[in-house]
């Protein structure tokens, strides 16, 4: 593909997510030729988001298996409106009913203080000491494309990386003196467990999510700032789910966080 072909099919690409999304339609067929390289993906990304003018309240992370080289994640954004604090009323999350619909259970680390934007390099300790807080949540993954699974980690990034709405549950107290890494972890949906792990299965954690996120955005010169999610990825998996269906995510057998399944 030439150089002003390949910039044609980022816009294509880029446009026609974000005119689905905000339609609430699905697309069947994916709108341009799909990315194969991570570079064009994030181009992808990137012109998407010059177009939704909506503020970013984080970034999720999901784990590339097996890795493209030596990339074994990827991250996509995470809206302000389509961001809600469990407060014990009852949360319906909307997904594209006739494209991809998931939900994952998720530590949720917010960010202290903007990372130096020209730090491209971070040990797991210093990645640790930009974080406030801990939470548990829910990640609600969905596409107005069906298939945005299964062309491989540059479709994925490409649609914001499946991302469509996060739950932030309650705080983890005492974080920094816990290893809530050891904690059970399990998706109910429809009141049959769908899943269950710790987040030993998850490459280096939760903090190992947030290196590979500050080193990701510093390459991109994306701006992360103070009160930022980020959302580490799928503890015990990415489990579809349907229009009705209800979800709950437990930590530890002690902490719960629950919705409703909606279409948009």
């Amino acid at each position: 593909m030439q150089p002003d072909d390949n910039a044609d099919n980022i816009t294509r690409i880029a446009r026609s997510f974000v005119g689905a999304r905000r339609a609430g339609h699905a697309l069947p067929d994916y709108p341009g030729d799909m990315p194969a390289a991570l570079d064009d993906a994030y181009a992808v990304q990137d012109a998407a988001l010059e177009l939704t003018g909506t503020a970013v309240a984080g970034w999720k992370v999901g784990r590339i298996n097996p890795p493209i080289g030596t990339v074994d994640r990827l991250a996509g954004p995470i809206f302000t409106d389509q961001v809600v604090v469990a407060d014990g009323s009852p949360i319906a999350m909307p997904v594209f009913a006739d494209g991809f619909a998931a939900a994952e259970s998720e530590f949720l680390l917010r960010i202290a203080a903007a990372p130096d934007p020209a730090k491209l390099s971070y040990t797991i300790e210093e990645a640790r000491d930009l974080i406030d807080a801990v939470h548990v949540g829910i990640e609600i993954a969905s596409s107005p494309f069906p298939g945005i699974n299964d062309h491989g980690a540059p479709v994925t990034i490409s649609d914001f990386g499946n991302n469509n709405g996060l739950i932030v549950g309650v705080a983890i107290e005492g974080w920094r003196d816990i290893d809530f890494n050891s904690w059970p972890v399990e998706l109910w949906v429809e009141g049959e467990r769908a899943g269950a792990a710790t987040t030993a299965t998850m490459l280096d954690g939760p903090f190992g999510a947030a290196r590979f996120l500050f080193e990701l955005m510093a390459a991109r010169g994306i701006a992360l700032e103070a009160g930022q999610w980020i959302s580490t990825g799928a503890v015990t998996g990415v489990h579809p789910v349907r229009i009705g269906d209800k979800v709950e995510a437990r930590f530890d057998d002690r902490l719960t966080v629950g919705c409703t399944i909606k279409a948009r």
